[in-house]
């Protein structure tokens, strides 16, 4: 039978954590705000793909999902005893940075296949600006290979959470814009993961120069 929801162990965490300390945290020290929630399926497996700019961006994306969005997270994180059991729970998958991890792609499909939304930041690294400058073509391979839809966010406000040298976040105001789902490539033609790529990026982008 097709899995159409997360184990319910990782629902009860992601709501545990999202309640007592990233939403509190994203509606009053950040003064968050979050439109187009409508358009995210709260049941099946979804490629969710964003810009990325603070190391924030993972809980504040999933958390405005309204259900848990499983992350790529470096491959040291899950060798800290407790630590890997954690994450592993909240879908967190090891990827080797800077390599080309085929290990990390069939992770995705399989938390695609468990019926997760799994996340991917287009441009694989944090960006300065919070632009998308270096898109990938890895979150339409995968959902093309797992024939899934992908789901578009923008981050705004993210990359001023943290200044350089510091560790302290700030207190900036961030806004969340979810688009509406784009259907899967119907083939894994380079071609055709470019032009759907680069559609997510021009969706983001727009999303993105909404501002406040």
């Amino acid at each position: 039978m097709e899995k159409t929801r997360e184990p319910v162990a990782s629902l009860i965490l992601y709501n545990l954590l999202k309640w007592s300390v990233v939403s509190p945290m994203l509606h009053t020290y950040f003064r968050g705000r979050i439109y187009g929630a409508q358009n995210v399926p709260l049941s099946g497996p979804v490629v969710v793909v964003s810009n990325h700019a603070s190391d924030y961006d993972p809980p504040i994306l999933s958390s405005c999902m309204n259900r848990p969005v499983a992350f790529m997270a470096k491959e040291e994180l899950f060798q800290v005893p407790g630590l890997k059991q954690v994450i592993s729970l909240y879908g967190a998958y090891p990827v080797r940075r800077g390599e080309s991890d085929r290990a990390a792609m069939r992770s995705a499909l399989s938390s695609l296949e468990d019926g997760w939304a799994t996340g991917l930041f287009l441009d694989g690294t944090r960006s300065p600006d919070g632009r998308i400058h270096n898109p990938k073509l890895g979150a339409a391979l995968i959902a093309a290979k797992a024939k899934v839809p992908i789901l578009p966010v923008s981050l705004w406000g993210t990359q001023a959470i943290v200044k350089k040298g510091s560790v302290v976040p700030k207190p900036v105001p961030v806004t969340i814009r979810i688009g509406e789902a784009i259907p899967a490539p119907s083939s894994t033609k380079r071609e055709e993961l470019e032009a759907i790529t680069q559609h997510c990026v021009e969706v983001i982008h727009g999303l993105h120069d909404l501002g406040r």
